[in-house]
């Protein structure tokens, strides 16, 4: 049994990223890290909220046929949960890093077999908030194409980004520019590892009806109690 394993490290433009696999003596099985620099950004203990972020966003859409954005590939659980979904009919995966990208499409990442063989699915590697904010959108082969839903696990939170760029999509002239690119009626969900933030659910009040902030609660033995993450989600006008 290995106890710990680096599987790769790269230097990247927003810092040095790591993707480490490791046996867990508390919860008996093996799991996957990604650090970048000396901030752990996700790992596979726990998946509640990243899966719960994708399937309450895609609950707020009726019939099937939906096309999907995610921002954010990761560990690959948020657009796991798009596939798995019986009402997806495509799936962009906006990634800006393209280390992350190959280490799915390698099979270094468990998910990355699954979404990477899946005719559904293809992965961009973009700058998700430049591409929100341009005419263009998110899909290089098709300019100007409308999703149903965008669903984007990037951030911290609105107010803890890994980038300073990434501050005017949280703004209400940068979701005004991200709602261009939905459907009417599509939805845009946001993960984020604080407490609901009044402040931003303004913002998206704004833009969006039917704005609310879910908290998803999940056990953290770790720490010896449940921790939570906040879903915020909103519908484009009709």
């Amino acid at each position: 049994m290995v106890m710990f394993e680096e599987l790769d490290w790269k230097k990247t433009r927003l810092g040095e990223i790591s993707l480490r696999r490791r046996w867990d003596r508390t919860f008996d099985k093996e799991v996957y890290e990604v650090k970048l620099d000396d901030d752990f950004l996700m790992s596979s203990l726990f998946t509640v909220a990243e899966i719960e972020l994708t399937e309450l966003a895609l609950a707020e859409l009726p019939g099937d046929g939906l096309d999907v954005v995610v921002g954010g590939l990761g560990l690959g659980y948020t657009a796991q949960a798009v596939l798995d979904s019986p009402k997806a009919r495509s799936l962009l995966i906006v990634e800006a890093l393209g280390e992350v990208i190959e280490w799915h499409q390698t099979g270094l990442i468990p998910a990355g077999k699954t979404l990477t063989a899946d005719p559904r699915c293809r992965y961009v590697h973009g700058d998700f908030f430049a591409l929100a904010a341009s005419a263009e959108g998110f899909d290089p082969e098709t300019p100007a194409r409308l999703f149903h839903a965008v669903i984007l696990d990037v951030d911290h939170s609105p107010r803890h980004v890994l980038h300073p760029s990434h501050s005017p999509f949280y703004d209400p002239a940068g979701t005004r520019r991200l709602a261009g690119h939905l459907h009417p009626g599509g939805i845009f969900a946001l993960w984020s590892n604080d407490p609901p933030d009044d402040a931003y659910l303004a913002v998206l009040g704004e833009v969006f009806t039917d704005v609310r902030a879910d908290v998803v609660s999940f056990d953290n033995p770790l720490q010896g109690r449940d921790s939570t993450n906040t879903v915020y989600l909103g519908r484009k006008p009709r």
